[in-house]
């Protein structure tokens, strides 16, 4: 109770006063500017608070501890940008060659949303044979033949759903929780989790390899999160990131001394209003200075054996998926603690078939190899590889002279698969479970956000408790489900 408050129940003797609504907001002292105000600043405080020695700049990405013991410290993401279909990869379902050529029944899809086919579409059976591998029995599709020798290694997830059916919006839901542009994505929560290991290289660094991605720069933002935590795009050729060599005629020294002078009046600015942002900037300038000789060593392969070049199936002055997963590699080496590789083209409207074959080609052999070689150097039991797209593809053909298009398969967000390996999974396991025909879910379902609170539990942090309050509330990746799926944990 404020001062003002108590002195109107002195004036009142024994008797209460009466408190109104212009009471509250006026005498009391709390009024509704006051009410706006306080939540601004709450949101605007509400990152981590960094404490450092006095008069030295706060250190906004130091390692931090997570809420429990984790089993893994960092993630490699290979994420198939486009949707690849389960059903010629992972699931097979030889009922779907039965029914070929015919609609499936309307108890399969009533209710379902598509994209470019009608729901009365024929059935299209498997493109590819399949065959069991490993002691664990998984069957794997032809096309993916060294995935196969892995295939004891990884965790198969033949039941995971979506609530997207559309590429953007399911890309950026598989990143961040959340349909729609905003969010942070999962290597920001990580990052604003647990900081940074090492200070040499961004802790959330993104490669793409193929074509566009649908979702864009919202599937890596750190959304509402302060700047700092959004992730690094690297280039696949050329300086790794625009701009960060010197301009001719700045040596060390002017840089530096430019550099020092630039960060003591952005800490000025920041020790008089707290903005996280000026942190933030002032993390990047540095960074940026750290990349001028970290970035192009670590670019740099030819400092890897030729045996494990040929392994990844990479060349070294050569952008490709292999490339950029022996540079993966590379990062975690180096304490870079979320890696996403977007391999985009798998959004096979027509000839499912052919974009299979050429898709597999491009990142079979570099997936298997990731596996092997972080296992025999040690590094794949505290690495989580997770490798999967933004949904799945539907058992019926999508054909359309109009469009050009035959012999495709449509999106499908109700049943796909996922595998993940190290990191605390469990290995040589297939979970979940869809129908005949590999249409809806019938055992072990995984929504999207059962993956991430997964995810983010391995890493030892609760996705119930890792919050950022903005605008108000409190967010996190899971939005208000999800639940760690403890079957699959080692």
């Amino acid at each position: 109770m404020s001062h003002e408050c108590e002195k109107n129940k002195k004036r009142s003797g024994e008797h209460p006063i009466k408190v109104t609504r212009r009471h509250f907001f006026q005498e009391c002292g709390v009024g509704v500017g006051k009410i706006a105000l306080a939540s601004l600043l709450t949101d605007a405080f509400a990152a981590p608070s960094f404490s450092a020695p006095p008069g030295a700049m706060p250190n906004p990405m130091a390692a931090r501890k997570p809420h429990f013991a984790p089993k893994a410290k960092r993630i490699i993401y290979l994420f198939m940008s486009g949707a690849p279909s389960q059903l010629d990869l992972f699931d097979y379902k030889p009922d779907l060659l039965k029914y070929e050529g015919k609609p499936l029944p309307p108890s399969f899809t009533k209710g379902q949303r598509y994209a470019f086919i009608r729901a009365d579409a024929a059935v299209m059976g498997p493109r590819y044979k399949f065959a069991k591998h490993g002691q664990s029995g998984a069957e794997i599709s032809e096309i993916l033949p060294h995935l196969a020798k892995v295939v004891d290694d990884i965790c198969l997830i033949k039941s995971v759903k979506t609530d997207q059916f559309n590429h953007a919006p399911a890309q950026i839901y598989m990143n961040t929780g959340f349909g729609q542009p905003g969010r942070p994505s999962m290597g920001s929560w990580v990052t604003y989790g647990l900081g940074a290991e090492k200070n040499d290289l961004p802790a959330f660094v993104v490669l793409s390899t193929g074509a566009g991605i649908s979702g864009g720069a919202a599937n890596w933002s750190s959304g509402f999160l302060p700047s700092m935590y959004s992730g690094v795009r690297l280039r696949n050729q050329g300086d790794a990131i625009l701009d960060v060599s010197s301009p001719a005629g700045i040596d060390d020294r002017l840089q530096r001394d430019s550099l020092n002078l630039i960060s003591e009046l952005n800490q000025r600015t920041l020790t008089r209003d707290g903005d996280p942002e000026i942190a933030a900037r002032i993390a990047a300038y540095e960074m940026a200075h750290r990349l001028q000789t970290s970035a192009p060593e670590l670019m740099d392969l030819r400092s890897e054996s030729k045996e494990t070049l040929e392994l990844y199936g990479a060349d070294p002055d050569k952008p490709s998926f292999a490339r950029a997963c022996l540079l993966a590699r590379r990062m975690i080496e180096r304490g870079v603690r979320f890696v996403n590789i977007y391999h985009e083209g798998w959004d096979a409207h027509s000839d499912v078939a052919g974009n299979l074959k050429g898709n597999c080609q491009a990142t079979d052999q570099a997936s298997a190899a990731l596996i092997m070689d972080l296992k025999r150097r040690g590094l794949l039991e505290d690495t989580l590889v997770i490798w999967g797209g933004e949904f799945g593809r539907t058992p019926m053909v999508e054909s359309n002279a109009a469009l050009g298009r035959s012999q495709g398969r449509d999106h499908h967000p109700t049943a796909f698969t996922m595998w993940m390996a190290g990191g605390g999974i469990k290995p040589g396991l297939t979970y979940g479970k869809t129908d005949d025909l590999g249409f809806n879910v019938v055992e072990n379902p995984v929504h999207v956000h059962d993956l991430q609170a997964t995810i983010l539990h391995l890493l030892g942090m609760d996705h119930e408790r890792l919050t950022y309050r903005y605008q108000g509330r409190d967010f996190r990746l899971t939005d208000v489900e999800g639940i760690v799926l403890r079957d699959l944990l080692a």
